[in-house]
């Protein structure tokens, strides 16, 4: 890969570490900070396990991009700025937006998807605002970056958030319960904030046909269909929860549930519930990597002359 200039950013370096890389280093620095943090009890260890864990697998996400596509407007420096500007400044816009949230509800994760993704939108609006072109990969890139830099912040928050545990009037730390976070949002990581803010940028730059930023009635249509699978996403364990009671509830269940309380469950509807929570997740990241893989093979508007694909 050559160097690309850019008038604004600077060259992009050709030397950059390959993805698997990142993440295999990554993963093993995280590992030995766990290790350490819980034999030795030092507290000023959980930062760097918190920034690690959070942050190692939307940035090995963001480096797999630029091992897969290469753009004379998407340098280094424009990609970097991108995730930690763009990160940001749409947590900064979704926690001020969001203060007035507090309930539970269908209606209240719709609020958060609408929200969350109208502030990435935004923020991916200011970083990109400036470029001299726009195209539908480019917006992929950049509102993946946007939307990973989103989510590691986000996470850094849960994690420190498990970390402390109270009992009573006794308050303690969990290195535990900050592990399993971290895990368990590294994981959905790829089918998150990343792959929503990618669809949005990628229809949105598409739709400029690589002349200025417009936020069309196509990108409007983008933006209110990743905020209903961002909604959906949050709502799941709800979802799950509503569904199996409608199939399986027993007629002792039905009467409790008439009269405001609640029986436990039993082993074969905790087994249900569990299938369909995980069975939507999956088909909500299937539809979501779906319109992406379509997205990323649509030709863009302009027939400007771009740089190929890399294997």
């Amino acid at each position: 890969m050559e160097a690309q200039s850019h008038p604004a950013f600077g060259p992009m370096p050709s030397d950059l570490p390959k993805w698997q890389n990142i993440f295999l280093v990554g993963l093993l620095l995280w590992i030995l900070s766990v290790v350490v943090t819980g034999a030795t009890g030092n507290v000023n260890m959980v930062p760097t396990v918190v920034l690690l864990g959070s942050f190692l697998v939307p940035v090995t996400a963001v480096v797999w991009y630029l091992d897969h596509y290469e753009s004379p407007e998407l340098t280094l420096r424009l990609v970097v700025y991108t995730f930690i500007v763009g990160g940001v400044l749409g947590t900064l816009a979704a926690s001020v937006l969001e203060s007035w949230l507090r309930t539970e509800s269908f209606l209240g994760y719709a609020g958060v998807g609408l929200i969350e993704e109208f502030a990435k939108l935004a923020a991916l609006m200011f970083v990109a605002r400036r470029l001299p072109y726009y195209s539908v990969r480019d917006g992929i890139v950049l509102g993946a970056t946007v939307g990973f830099g989103f989510g590691a912040l986000e996470s850094s928050g849960y994690a420190l958030t498990s970390l402390i545990t109270i009992r009573g009037p006794e308050v303690s730390l969990s290195l535990g319960n900050l592990v399993f976070t971290e895990l368990l949002r590294g994981v959905l990581a790829p089918v998150g904030h990343g792959l929503w803010t990618a669809i949005l940028g990628g229809v949105l730059f598409g739709a400029s046909g690589g002349g200025r930023l417009r936020l069309t009635r196509k990108a409007f249509g983008a933006y209110l269909l990743v905020a209903l699978l961002h909604t959906l996403w949050d709502a799941m364990r709800g979802l799950a929860s509503v569904l199996t009671a409608v199939v399986t509830a027993t007629p002792a269940q039905r009467i409790a549930i008439l009269e405001g309380e609640a029986l436990p469950p039993t082993m074969k509807q905790a087994e249900i519930f569990l299938v369909i929570e995980v069975g939507g997740l999956v088909l909500i990241s299937l539809v979501g990597l779906l319109v992406l893989w379509r997205l990323w093979h649509t030709p863009d508007l302009s027939t400007r002359g771009r740089l190929g694909d890399r294997n």
